[in-house]
């Protein structure tokens, strides 16, 4: 029997909406403040699954600069009708305290690997929208509802409203078909149509240990919708937390067979609660009960393991984790923070076979940062590259990052110090409080400097190739812990990121040249 693995994408790949165009099944998933916008990966087996494109690769499409952490793209929701992609994205420009800025927008493509439409404002009433095609030619936007006022349920609601493509606007009145169940939190909803009833599948409980896949139908898609007796139908044994946790946000797919599958995100803890790899995403087999209820085989709970259904095998070749920066492009699992590849900052041909990155922000800034990273899929890693970097004062530096957001990272930088001369040590940002995490800097007399991160669970060690070419550890033992959705005072919703960056705060743009970067 084949079997599909959770998480089938390890790492930080959250809110998952899965479709079936014929033979192809597709993923889309959350990126928030990380460019591109959207991943979408593609399997024909729903076992093998690869990294297949980002939508959202102009800034015309979507400007993140300035965006908050943890704001950006949220829950993009993907569908086909009449020949053409729809995705449906929210960029979140404030989410702290009572008011969130939430912009909803729509792209359109013929192909999935785009190109991709300029963007289409929506609205603002709240996140999590997705696009309904029904049966008539119709197209229906669902979204949760974002109430501010004291004393009021902030998640309000699921708001239902026409989409016109001729005019390409929503028109007509916007009807509240959902106000959730007691489980509350009311969010990520997406419809479906079966045997002549609407379910409107929507993740409740919060995005943590609570979170959940709760489902309600009705005979009319304006409602009432009548509540599942067993919701929520997927949710995680905190019991067990050796097991998939954080089970929610879920969307359904059906196979060339007949055969119904859940993806939904979920998260598995290192150490106290603490996720480093953030939400990933997983998949769960389902079926119809003799009164059309959708259920999760061996829910509630997710399984680790899954019957994969009777499709022909179809595993994929993916992009090597050794990069030696001799293509012409990026490799597609390189993010950047917040802002478009543009050769003001990033080149793969000012020195051939070498990525150089010129100095920008600070780590902390939510604007103009130099840094390029990829997630990190694994609990046990070692990567590790290296540097040529000639800073001639403190305020310059480069070198490898261990990158949660702007509060969380710990970095092994090379810089210039006024006694040392060259030199390489360790920063750590922990709840945005600034720390340095070796007495001294160590002197290097090498212009290339080699770097190496080793990360074994909640612990991170750094190591540097010192004159005599050997591999040295260097400070202590790091708990990287904190880089986590959990370790924090606030919500936030990323993962752990592994990259390189160059910052100069003395506004000379002073370069650096990584000559590889490997990931094992």
């Amino acid at each position: 029997m084949t079997t599909i693995k959770n998480p089938v994408l390890p790492g930080y790949h959250p809110d998952p909406c899965i479709i079936r165009v014929e033979d192809d099944y597709y993923m889309a998933v959350s990126t928030f403040e990380w460019f591109p916008g959207v991943q979408i990966h593609h399997s024909k087996d729903l076992v093998n699954w690869r990294l297949l494109s980002y939508p959202l690769t102009r800034k015309s499409q979507l400007d993140m600069i300035g965006n908050i952490n943890s704001g950006g793209v949220w829950a993009p929701a993907l569908s086909y009708s009449d020949g053409l992609f729809y995705l449906i994205f929210t960029d979140v420009k404030s989410r702290m305290g009572a008011f969130k800025d939430t912009h909803n927008y729509l792209v359109t493509a013929e192909h999935i690997e785009g190109p991709w439409s300029e963007p289409i404002y929506l609205n603002s009433s709240g996140f999590d929208p997705s696009l309904f095609h029904e049966e008539d030619g119709t197209k229906w936007l669902v979204n949760m509802i974002w109430d501010f006022r004291k004393g009021k349920n902030s998640f309000a609601g699921i708001a239902l409203q026409e989409y016109s493509v001729e005019q390409q606007k929503l028109i007509g009145p916007v009807r509240n078909i959902f106000k959730g169940t007691e489980l509350k939190v009311t969010e990520a909803p997406h419809l479906y149509k079966r045997n002549g009833y609407y379910y409107l599948i929507t993740a409740e409980g919060g995005t943590w240990y609570t979170h959940a896949v709760t489902v309600a139908r009705s005979k009319s898609l304006f409602g009432p919708y009548e509540v599942d007796p067993t919701n929520p139908v997927l949710t995680s044994n905190q019991e067990q937390l050796e097991q998939l946790q954080k089970a929610g946000h879920g969307s359904l797919v059906e196979t060339q067979d007949g055969q119904w599958y859940m993806a939904h995100l979920c998260a598995r803890p290192v150490v106290d609660k603490k996720c480093i790899l953030g939400r990933e995403t997983a998949i769960q087999k389902c079926y119809w009960t003799e009164d059309d209820w959708i259920r999760v085989e061996g829910g509630p709970y997710p399984q680790m393991e899954v019957k994969a259904p009777e499709l022909p095998p179809h595993p994929f070749e993916q992009e090597s984790n050794e990069d030696d920066f001799s293509d012409k492009t990026l490799k597609k699992y390189w993010n950047s923070l917040r802002r478009t590849f543009t050769e003001d900052w990033i080149s793969l041909t000012d020195k051939p076979g070498y990525l150089t990155l010129r100095g920008g922000e600070s780590m902390q800034s939510t604007h103009h940062q130099s840094l390029v990273a990829r997630r990190l899929e694994s609990f046990s890693a070692e990567i590790e590259t290296e540097v040529t970097f000639t800073p001639v004062n403190f305020q310059q530096m480069a070198g490898l990052i261990v990158y949660y957001d702007t509060d969380d990272y710990v970095y092994l930088r090379v810089t210039e110090h006024e006694e040392l001369g060259k030199c390489i040590g360790i920063i750590q940002s922990k709840h945005g409080k600034y720390d340095e995490l070796l007495q001294a800097d160590l002197s290097l007399s090498t212009s290339a400097t080699k770097l190496k991160a080793v990360i074994e669970r909640q612990w991170l060690q750094f190591l540097f190739v010192d004159g005599k070419g050997d591999w040295i550890e260097i400070g202590p033992r790091i708990d990287i812990s904190h880089l986590s959705d959990d370790d924090a005072d606030y919500i936030r919703f990323t993962g752990t990121f592994v990259g390189m960056c160059v910052q100069d705060l003395s506004g000379q743009r002073i370069p650096a040249h990584f000559d590889y970067f490997h990931y094992r």
